[in-house]
């Protein structure tokens, strides 16, 4: 494993590997490494690239570098009385860059936008070993191309990414839960569905498969009581609501945004419309599903003891795209991480990649599709 002391040894490493020929695959806190297919390339660690090079609480603006532990940043903006408002997650050892680099989001993603959506700048290293900056420390100076949001959720399959600068929010003062219980999938939807498009100002929503509905209101004290005293009668055609202490809330929520708890093998996240996930859910149900909705039904985790075409078919089908996110490896190695891509998006995925890393530095063979150079013609 390399561990890159700084930007610029990590410059040479990558550098030196395009020059070579070798393949290198960038990892975080390593919290993702069973993501995608078995496959062999060097492991470049950037966890000792890591620290806050600048907070400004009053401008909202955090840089930091990728190896930062996510559980310490969020600590560090919580002592501020702010959050990361795209709420992400992962294990003990997660770190922001691998956060941001793998676009995870959690419930709040649905009213607040995803890791994208913050992230305002960054400085990273081409796949040519090439340095270069890319947004700016407020919105307001950002022109040219958007690099940012296409980096966000790349993989580390275009750059590595040596500081990120992200927009933080405050902190909601209170924070509340309403719960209903024993309603099916498509009362559930329903339910979630009013509440979010009231103006109740719900920022989650989510369903879990044994019937428990979640409702998250936060904001102001005088105003988050003034709407969930509205709530009940808004949502009276569809459930009753009752008020679930934060501390038996927390693991519900947990257990909806990252589908972790969820029992089978094979595990899949869905992203489709929310009108069609009751009927995604039933159309599942009989190959023995475990599953929890996310996102008022936007995000649908799935999971079961075998794998198979039937998930990504009937996902498709519903408009949606499916993930697998957890399988052992041979799994893993014969059903891709993706949904395959239309040929002209896929011809574009090339060509992007093939601009920031001509040579398939970073084409380790762990998605579908990765080639060891562009074959396209210039």
């Amino acid at each position: 494993m390399l561990t890159p002391r700084d930007a610029q040894d990590l410059r040479a490493i990558i550098a030196d590997a395009a020059a070579s020929g070798r393949k290198l695959e960038l990892r975080g806190g390593g919290t993702k490494a069973d993501f995608g297919a078995p496959r062999e390339a060097e492991i470049v660690s950037l966890t000792a690239l890591s620290g806050v090079v600048d907070y400004d609480p009053a401008e909202l603006v955090l840089t930091v570098r990728p190896g930062t532990p996510l559980a310490e940043i969020e600590a560090l903006v919580a002592g501020e009385g702010q959050m990361l408002a795209f709420e992400p997650w992962g294990d003990a050892a997660a770190t922001i860059g691998g956060t941001v680099a793998a676009g995870v989001a959690g419930s709040r993603r649905v009213t607040a936008g995803s890791a994208r959506d913050h992230l305002l700048g960054l400085t990273a290293v081409s796949g040519r070993g090439e340095v270069f900056v890319a947004g700016a420390k407020v919105v307001k100076n950002v022109t040219g191309y958007d690099l940012p949001k296409l980096l966000a959720g790349s993989w580390g399959r275009l750059a590595a990414m040596t500081e990120l600068t992200l927009k933080v929010l405050p902190a909601p003062r209170v924070t509340t839960t309403l719960v209903a219980h024993g309603l099916a999938p498509r009362a559930a939807h329903a339910a979630m569905a009013c509440a979010l498009g009231s103006n109740a100002e719900v920022s989650a929503a989510a369903h879990l498969k044994r019937g428990i509905t979640l409702l998250r209101v936060a904001g102001f004290a005088p105003s988050v009581n003034a709407r969930c005293a509205a709530l009940p009668g808004l949502l009276r055609d569809h459930c009753s609501l009752s008020l679930l202490d934060e501390a038996a809330a927390a693991p519900l929520w947990a257990e909806a945004m990252t589908g972790h708890k969820l029992a089978g093998a094979v595990g899949w996240r869905i992203h489709l419309p929310p009108r069609h996930a009751p009927a995604l859910v039933e159309a599942l149900e009989p190959l023995g599903i475990d599953w929890a909705m996310d996102w008022g039904g936007g995000r649908l985790w799935v999971a079961l003891d075998a794998a198979g075409p039937d998930v990504r078919t009937l996902a498709a089908q519903a408009g949606g795209e499916a993930t697998l996110v957890r399988a052992d490896a041979p799994t893993r190695g014969r059903i891709p991480a993706f949904p395959p891509r239309p040929a002209g998006i896929a011809a574009l995925e090339t060509r992007v990649a093939r601009a920031f890393d001509p040579n398939g530095v970073f084409a380790t063979t762990r998605f579908a599709g990765e080639t060891h150079a562009d074959q396209l013609s210039a």
